[in-house]
């Protein structure tokens, strides 16, 4: 399903959740503004081939805590990221298993490993850099797959409707903190599997000296 098409798929089922609220007699506090936010460290997604290159032929991964969007884990197991200038070490993998190998970075870590930093939406990895991969049985060398993820924000087809946002949607959102701030170019992904969460990266905390779980505000 290519983007555009995916947009509309959610868009129209955020429509039919609308129009069923209603219909039940239901009430919606609309024009929310207020999101939770949390700090994505770097991390890696592995599919089902590079874990077993990886690790070994049959492995699973080990579940160590589950993390805000329903069904996500971080796992026990840890790759070490090799570049043409350096290398980061235990980076840990999150799961489930995805159809593809991706990895999350900031800006500081693909200075550090000596790559171009590539801005991209989580699945959009056609154009980006490699890197080699070394996992306690196996070294990989990944072809494309690493970016500095997107900020983004999660919800429901129902939060889009209480917040008047689409899925694809670009908004900015508004730091509350002493240091202050506004993000702009977030992007809205609406899923009815997703719980409410801004997702940035830990540069971006840094800098606006954003903490796990502080509230931020949707300006649009």
């Amino acid at each position: 399903m290519n983007m555009l098409k995916k947009e509309e798929t959610v868009n129209y089922i955020t429509e039919l959740v609308l129009k069923e609220i209603l219909a039940q007699g239901l009430t919606l506090e609309q024009n929310k503004t207020k999101i939770p936010v949390s700090i994505s460290a770097r991390h890696i997604h592995l599919k089902k081939e590079d874990l077993e290159m990886l690790f070994g032929s049959g492995h699973e991964l080990t579940r160590v805590k589950d993390i805000s969007q329903p069904g996500q884990f971080a796992a026990e197991e840890k790759v070490t990221l090799v570049g043409p200038k350096g290398k980061i070490e235990n980076v840990r993998v999150l799961g489930p298993l995805r159809k593809e190998t991706q990895i999350e970075i900031s800006i500081t870590d693909a200075r550090t490993l000596g790559i171009k930093p590539v801005v991209r939406d989580s699945g959009n990895v056609d154009g980006t850099p490699g890197l080699t991969i070394i996992g306690p049985k196996a070294t990989l060398q990944l072809e494309k797959g690493c970016i500095v993820a997107q900020r983004h924000i999660h919800m429901t087809p129902k939060d889009a409707v209480e917040y008047g946002v689409k899925d694809g949607q670009k908004v900015m959102v508004k730091c509350l903190n002493d240091r202050g701030g506004i993000f702009d170019n977030v992007f809205v992904r609406v899923r009815e599997d997703y719980a409410l969460d801004m997702h940035i990266d830990t540069d971006e905390a840094n800098a606006f000296s954003i903490g796990n779980g502080e509230i931020m505000e949707i300006l649009k």
